[in-house]
């Protein structure tokens, strides 16, 4: 035990002390922070991936709608489309 205060009356050790735990916990960018910080930062990298595959397809989709048959077919099929004279029935299953 005494060696334990030796130690702490050493005015370096406590100089150093009080840095690491104000650094580490009461400063601005504590340790929470960065960590709070880092996960953030996987979550956004993550859906960063996402919003490119989501991009890489609709560039496709882009692509093959410039042929009109392609527009026409889309048309009909994602957007629900019909000429004047037809009726469109939708089938959807539960």
């Amino acid at each position: 035990m005494k060696k334990y205060l030796i130690i702490f009356k050493n005015k370096y050790v406590i100089a150093l002390t009080v840095f690491l735990i104000y650094n580490l916990f009461l400063d601005d960018i504590d340790i929470f922070t960065i960590v709070n910080q880092n996960k953030r930062l996987s979550r956004l990298r993550s859906s960063q991936s996402e919003v490119a595959l989501k991009l890489r397809e609709t560039k496709y989709t882009l692509q093959q709608l410039k042929h009109d048959y392609a527009l026409e077919k889309y048309a009909r099929e994602e957007k629900l489309f019909k000429r004047d004279n037809e009726d469109v029935f939708i089938i959807t299953y539960e």
